[in-house]
């Protein structure tokens, strides 16, 4: 007869007397999408639509520290799913969505304030001012997309990138870019034909990130192409002139969904200007500054 494992002698799972030091949610945010726009599964959005938002760990700021899991995505990535409980694959987040969010995770972690230091255009002088994250927060809106593109009897039906393409790309392009500068030096055949091949490859990226942005495009009978190939391949052999004015018109949606200057006086010549809020993850998540 086998002898079966008595149930009174498993291992009782420990009860750690500090987990109810452990961090807690230190704010609440509306999502600009709303949850539209984010891939099923990826999103658990409460029934009042307000995603809470915990402080960052050490091991986060850490993260934030790491040049290369920034430059790949990885880092803020892990640190939103850190902090974001509720969303489950931030690589699959609207590009809508990455301000607010990121922005939230700095006022759950430091606070609502945050010293950004600037030079007065009117007169040069070095000015350190404290912004309000919550006006930013507040002044976060979603773009339109239901506004369709009408060209040549097509009608063009824009959406948001998920995080992943617009990394993606911002990583490509950053590299060519710098590809492209490191060989402006003296001519060669062989750098004239390294130059054109990368500039080629930035107006591919172009082209591409145009494609990715389209939910569908609308023909004259009312049928709608969404085949992601069909929709690439129009784009690469359309008219220049459709392919400039999506662009126009995701320039606007930029605009429409960025976070707003906020005003400011100099401290030397008392004129008001814009101070705009900068992602540069290294000082935007330093605290105390």
């Amino acid at each position: 007869m086998e002898n079966t494992p008595d149930s009174s002698t498993a291992p009782v799972p420990k009860f750690n007397p500090l987990s109810k030091f452990f961090r807690q949610p230190a704010a609440y945010i509306k999502l600009p999408s709303n949850g539209q726009y984010w891939k099923d599964g990826s999103l658990d959005l409460p029934v009042n639509g307000e995603i809470p938002i915990y402080p960052m760990t050490a091991r986060d700021e850490i993260t934030l520290r790491t040049p290369d899991a920034l430059m790949n995505g990885s880092g803020v990535v892990e640190v939103i799913q850190s902090c974001c409980p509720n969303i489950r694959d931030a690589w699959a987040m609207p590009s809508i969505d990455v301000d607010t969010i990121l922005i939230a995770i700095r006022v759950a972690s430091y606070g609502t304030e945050m010293d950004v230091e600037t030079n007065c255009p009117h007169c040069g002088a070095a000015n350190k001012h404290g912004i309000d994250l919550k006006v930013s927060l507040a002044g976060i809106t979603c773009p339109d997309y239901n506004k369709k593109i009408e060209i040549d009897n097509l009608k063009i039906k824009l959406i948001p990138q998920p995080y992943f393409i617009v990394n993606r790309r911002n990583t490509i392009q950053f590299e060519e870019e710098r590809m492209a500068k490191a060989l402006e030096q003296p001519d060669s055949p062989e750098r004239i034909k390294e130059i054109a091949s990368s500039m080629s490859h930035l107006i591919q990226i172009g082209i591409d990130t145009v494609a990715d942005s389209t939910e569908y495009i609308e023909l004259e009978d009312s049928s709608r192409v969404t085949d992601k190939d069909f929709i690439k391949e129009f784009y690469n052999n359309a008219n220049g002139n459709v392919v400039k004015k999506v662009q126009a018109r995701l320039s606007e949606i930029n605009v429409e969904g960025a976070v707003k200057s906020q005003t400011a006086a100099c401290a030397e010549c008392q004129k008001e200007y814009q101070i705009p809020l900068l992602f540069d993850y290294a000082n935007f998540f330093a605290s105390g500054s």
